[in-house]
């Protein structure tokens, strides 16, 4: 680590050319602010999936051949009555030209009552027909519109692509991550814009409402919120500023302290591009995090230099030796808080990693901005008289708070605290046990239940058998598995008991299907909806299903079981995913798997298992990260354990928290409970630095604690309250996964502070062996 000689070399290298360092970091920030305005919006949907993980290897597999996970839903329902009307045909028709030729879908997907891969099959005199459910010649007349009702019923297609009471209609498309016309990634937040000019807008009427649900649109929405959320943002900012200027009682300081911490977030913001990087509406929270932690460092440093002005010495001196001071303790906190967001690197999915290399440079960067070029702009600062009498004006005022306070240094209060500790800690274990991995609720948690995608969601799910949250086994078996009765009715026997699982819908299958068929073949007797024993029969029964349906590929030795879960809440996905693996343990052939997963449920089952696996593991690296750092700094297992023990506390509590409000662990959480870990550290290591340096020059615990406080106390408390007072604003962000985080953060900063203040402290009474040395008569600094 940092030793005294190389601090020394640094502050007569910084502070000896303080004009340069300004420079330099000023034409710094001008080149990544202009690099950040070249910053976009970028939501992919393959930055989602745990590539390295079974499923989404099954997945990739066969995603060519029977289509992938990113689909769109457009739900057309008629306000009073049916569909059977001309109006309604008209619209739908218009309404699936216009999805047909959207940028980035695949064309050969779309389906609706008016697309030629929806068709039925009927048996009459003269054999087995067919054709498309809405013909080439349909009029919309009486006649025309009573042989599409029949045709809807014979293709049996009510419930997914009709609703259950012939209320609406669904057009269903899957897009491309790539768009063909341009070859580029395809634009989620476009295509939502798109979807709802050319579509909502445009068919909507006072007869006729437009649903439209899919990840493209969910991405869509979640980016006009966070249009939204810059203006909290702004509301957090003007917070924390006006909070930082009661404590700093000079608004040149907070300029220069808020600007330091601004900067870090352009330089951030600005590596972005640079790196390839766009800015993903579920990590729109980052850039704020990073700034919060700035924040904390920042007035670490502003309240060594208070210190060292209210002992005499004028600002560029102050400055100088702040620096020397809060160098080492402040690199370790900001260490310990990189490799925190490093360790975030090791869950294979593409979003976050993204999460964890944005926070990681971001709070790198901080590293430069508030520990080296605060103290060379505050050094700049003049008129340290006046300031010193305002500071002692302030210390007389709060002394008797400071000596209160550091009675929990002291035995009795001491074993207070500590015993309240473990009694939280206690708790905290019996409801952290708790925590769901993935969502809890229904529609897209990220939105408030109120918003317009989780209404449409709700009418969708409400009226057809289907939505859009779906989950595909794949049966693989062997080439023409098709025309084998065992494997057939083996899929049809795992098809039935799926059927009954709680949170499946309803299931689809080559095997149902070809019962459909094989009935049709003799006369539509409802007895003769059985998979024939023939293999002649068989190949009957399923010779009319082509690979355009889904349900096989060309050999037919892999057929899809798909599953429309009722919705993608973590119990439910948890409970089909044990069903299909208990099944498929229980009724296992060797001619016959059921490969989990496709489409996007088999996506968030895999994501879920992926933060699950990781989030332990994460955990005890980001700690070993903090005990090894803080060992090797401050050369004190008694110290380590003080600063380490409340941030286990506080992340134990906040996972018991989660539990309590319904907020399941999951990608845009997981960076926010790791910086849990990073702002609760450097409370710690501030604390702890100066209560350390004290104890070695003799002063007795209770003395030591009460001169830290007045110094870096003041500073913790100043940052947890500040904070937690502008997050507060977020509660009422127009996106629930902000107000979720706002809730946690609150949260977070004060425990934290708490941790710190209180703690830590009283951890010290029983764990540092030079606690009770007797204290000399006075501070020196």
């Amino acid at each position: 680590m940092i030793d005294v000689k190389t601090i020394d070399r640094a502050e007569r290298l910084i502070f000896g050319h303080r004009i340069q360092v300004i420079v330099v970091f000023s034409l710094v920030t001008l080149v990544m602010g202009w690099f950040a305005t070249q910053l976009r919006i970028d939501a992919g949907f393959t930055k989602l999936l745990p590539l390295q993980h079974p499923y989404m290897q099954t997945f990739l597999k066969y995603q060519d051949e029977f289509g992938g996970a990113d689909r769109i839903l457009i739900a057309l329902m008629v306000k009073d009555g049916d569909i059977f009307n001309a109006d309604f045909f008209h619209t739908l028709k218009s309404a699936t030209d216009e999805v047909f030729f959207l940028p980035g879908v695949d064309r050969s997907r779309v389906k609706s009552l008016f697309t030629p891969n929806v068709r039925f099959t009927e048996v009459v005199v003269e054999g087995i027909v067919g054709g498309n459910v809405v013909p080439a010649d349909f009029i919309p007349t009486e006649e025309g519109l009573a042989e599409v009702r029949e045709n809807i019923l014979k293709a049996e297609i009510v419930g997914r692509l009709v609703a259950n009471d012939f209320s609406g209609a669904i057009i269903s498309a899957e897009l491309l991550e790539f768009d063909p016309a341009t070859g580029e990634r395809l634009d989620y937040v476009k295509v939502a814009s798109t979807l709802e000019d050319k579509v909502r807008d445009r068919f909507a009427t006072d007869k006729i409402d437009v649903h439209i649900i899919g990840f493209a649109k969910a991405v869509g929405d979640i980016r006009d919120g966070a249009v939204q959320v810059v203006t909290f943002f702004l509301l957090a900012f003007l917070i924390t500023a006006i909070l930082f200027f009661l404590y700093a009682n000079r608004l040149r300081i907070v300029f220069l302290a808020l600007l330091c911490s601004s900067m870090a977030v352009v330089w951030q913001l600005g590596m972005l591009p640079i790196l390839g990087f766009g800015l993903d509406p579920m990590s729109i929270l980052v850039p704020f995090l990073v700034f919060a932690i700035g924040v904390s460092h920042g007035v670490q440093m502003v309240s060594a230099i208070r210190s060292e002005v209210y002992h005499g010495a004028d600002f560029e001196r102050a400055s100088r030796l702040a620096f020397r001071k809060v160098l080492l303790p402040g690199t370790v906190a900001l260490t310990s808080d990189t490799v925190g967001f490093i360790t975030i690197l090791f869950i294979a999915i593409g979003i976050i990693r993204e999460m964890a290399i944005t926070a990681s440079i971001g709070v790198g960067v901080i590293i430069f901005t508030n520990l080296v070029l605060l103290p060379v702009l505050m050094s700049y600062v003049k008129e340290a008289d006046s300031y010193r009498e305002k500071l002692k004006v302030r210390a007389d005022r709060l002394a008797g708070l400071w000596q209160s306070l550091s009675t929990v240094t002291q035995a009795g209060r001491s074993m207070i605290i500590v015993s309240i500790a473990v009694a939280l800690a206690l708790l905290g274990v019996a409801k952290a046990k708790d925590v769901e991995i993935g969502d809890l609720h229904r529609g897209v948690p990220e939105l408030r239940a109120d918003s317009r995608y989780n209404l449409d969601s709700k009418a969708i799910t409400q009226s057809f058998s289907i939505g859009v949250d779906v989950m595909t086994v794949f049966a693989q078996t062997k080439a023409e598995g098709c025309i084998d009765y065992d494997v057939m009715n083996a899929i049809d026997q795992f098809a039935w008991h799926m059927a009954n699982v709680e949170g499946v819908g309803s299931v689809l299958t080559l095997a149902s299907v070809a019962k459909v068929i094989n009935a049709g073949w003799n006369e539509g007797n409802l007895k003769w909806r059985v998979l024939p024993r023939s293999q002649t029969a068989l190949v009957q029964a399923t010779s009319p299903i082509d690979t355009s349906s889904g349900l096989l590929n060309e050999d037919c030795s892999v057929m899809p079981v798909v599953l429309f879960a009722t919705d993608h809440k973590a119990t439910t996905i948890q409970n089909i995913v044990e069903e299909v693996k208990l099944y498929s343990n229980q009724h296992g052939r060797k001619d016959l798997r059921f490969m989990l997963a496709g489409s996007n449920v088999g996506v968030m089952a895999a994501t879920n298992e992926t933060v699950q696996a990781a989030q332990f593991p994460i955990l005890l690296y980001v700690f070993t990260a903090v005990v090894i750092l803080c060992g090797i700094s401050f050369r004190s297992i008694g110290g380590t354990l003080i600063i380490v023990l409340p941030l286990a506390l506080v992340s134990l509590l906040t996972y018991a928290l989660m539990s309590y409000l319904q907020i399941g662990l999951k990608v845009n959480t997981l960076p926010v409970v790791a910086l849990g870990v990073g702002i609760g550290v450097d409370y710690g290591i501030y604390i702890f630095s100066r209560l350390q340096n004290l104890l070695r020059q003799g002063y007795g615990l209770t003395k030591a604690y009460e001169t830290t406080l007045a110094v870096s106390g003041v500073g913790v408390i100043c940052t947890g309250g500040a904070l937690a007072a502008g997050v507060a604003t977020w509660i009422f962000s127009p996106l629930q996964f902000q107000a979720d985080m706002g809730i946690l953060l609150i949260f977070m900063f004060l425990m934290n502070m708490l941790g710190a203040i209180l703690l830590l402290p009283a951890l010290a009474f029983w764990l540092l062996r030079t606690a009770h040395i007797a204290p000399r008569a006075q501070y020196t600094g």
